[in-house]
């Protein structure tokens, strides 16, 4: 029988949600922000205490590790798990005030720092399921960083289970770290070459039991829009202003379809996420989402209609518009590996689980790693409300994501 140590556990994660790791989309550079490195070298360091000689963090702020096998066998493939330690821009991530909440009693949990800040059952839907678990909020001013914190203290939990418990057969398991997931970086300095592993696991995905074999498939997008500057004072006939017409493109966008806040399921969206500029040039970024590849190109391509036509009333003005892939719906490539999901329900239901199979409204480091060359599905922390001030997660979830790597280890060496 697995037990995880809840409390060091819970330990671990606080020690993790407080240090600052917020990715910066603005940077440019690799880390996009030299704090992920505070955690990233914690986690080579601890990794050391547990045991692992090979522990290192490199200069990007990826961190590397090797579980030796300790299994007869010889041709068991090498597998990886994976969580990232950066946390969202969304929402602060600066002086995080973990609070645990003992055997939750199903009440409203109001966040001190800001007392309007109340976590419910009727807005936190799973809350209600987790009525005696113990639930870590944050103070109400910040995130928790659960959204991937969770997913590194479930992976540290259960490495120094595996090396603590050499009963356990199981063959080498590569751990991996990384930066800059949140803005879609997380693999942009990857070595896996270096890292060695055959499949892979992101530790990264919500409710317990969750499985996640397919993601959307993702596009970014850039209007420049380039006015004619002229004196405000003698403009009539002259200024063409690039702001305004950046706005007439946001309002041409459709209301009640085709955007985050008016899709669900397997629906696609266009969505905007920063502009910028002065009357003389402006520019709008956006996402584009889809789990269909063909769909995805027909939203970038109807954008760029719904810019052109108000382009068009404006003369004298010019767009730029392009696009470039961020990554793609991961199901195509674990389609070819069946056994890497297969093995990952057996170990959810080991650890007494109901797995549910899912489709990610998002990506994971594991969109672009399975497309690299290491299939790599998405498994549960427990994570919920991510990229918010109402972020929670229950200890017992985690101790649960723990558990089920175990059995994964065991699962890839029994069947090898």
């Amino acid at each position: 029988m697995i037990t995880i140590n809840k409390d060091e556990l819970a330990a671990r994660f606080i020690r993790y949600a407080q240090i600052d790791t917020q990715s910066d989309p603005q940077s440019g550079t690799h880390p996009s922000s030299e704090k992920q490195k505070n955690l990233s070298r914690l986690l080579a360091e601890e990794l050391i205490q547990i045991g692992i000689t090979d522990a290192e963090m490199d200069e990007y702020g990826y961190v590397y590790a090797t579980i030796p096998s300790n299994s007869p066998k010889k041709n068991i493939p090498v597998i990886c798990f994976c969580s990232h330690v950066d946390t969202a821009p969304d929402c602060s991530g600066t002086e995080v005030k973990p609070i645990i909440h003992k055997n939750y009693d199903g009440t409203p949990i109001v966040l001190p720092d800001d007392p309007s800040q109340v976590i419910t059952t009727e807005a936190h839907p799973y809350l209600h399921h987790k009525i005696g678990d113990d639930i870590i909020t944050a103070s109400g001013k910040t995130l928790l960083g659960g959204d991937d914190k969770s997913g590194v203290a479930a992976i540290m939990q259960a490495t120094k289970y595996l090396i603590t418990h050499p009963e356990i057969l199981h063959g080498e398991i590569k751990i991996l770290f990384t930066p800059d997931e949140e803005i879609g970086e997380g693999t942009a300095k990857v070595d896996l070459k270096k890292l060695g592993a055959r499949f892979g696991y992101t530790l990264d995905g919500g409710e317990a039991g969750s499985l996640e074999t397919e993601t959307f498939s993702a596009d970014a997008a850039k209007i420049v829009i380039q006015g004619i500057i002229a004196h405000p004072g003698y403009a009539k006939n002259k200024l063409v202003n690039a702001l305004k017409i950046a706005g007439e493109i946001l309002a041409a966008l459709p209301k009640n379809e085709w955007s985050p806040e008016t899709t669900e399921k397997m629906q696609g969206y266009v969505h905007p996420t920063r502009v910028e500029g002065i009357a003389e040039k402006a520019t709008i970024e956006f996402i584009i989402r889809d789990f269909d590849d063909n769909l995805l190109k027909e939203h970038g391509d109807r954008l760029e209609h719904i810019a052109a036509e108000v382009i068009s009333h404006h003369p004298g003005a010019k767009m730029e518009y392009t696009v470039y892939e961020q990554y793609r719906n991961m199901k195509k490539v674990l389609d070819q590996h069946p056994q890497v999901a297969t093995y990952a329900a057996t170990a959810i239901s080991r650890s007494g689980l109901e797995v549910k199979t899912e489709s990610i409204r998002g990506g994971t480091d594991g969109s672009r790693l399975s497309y690299m060359g290491l299939p790599c599905p998405n498994l549960f922390t427990g994570m919920q409300g991510i990229h918010s001030l109402q972020e929670w997660i229950s200890i017992q979830d985690m101790a649960k994501a723990a558990e089920t790597i175990i059995h994964l280890s065991m699962i890839w060496e029994e069947n090898s």
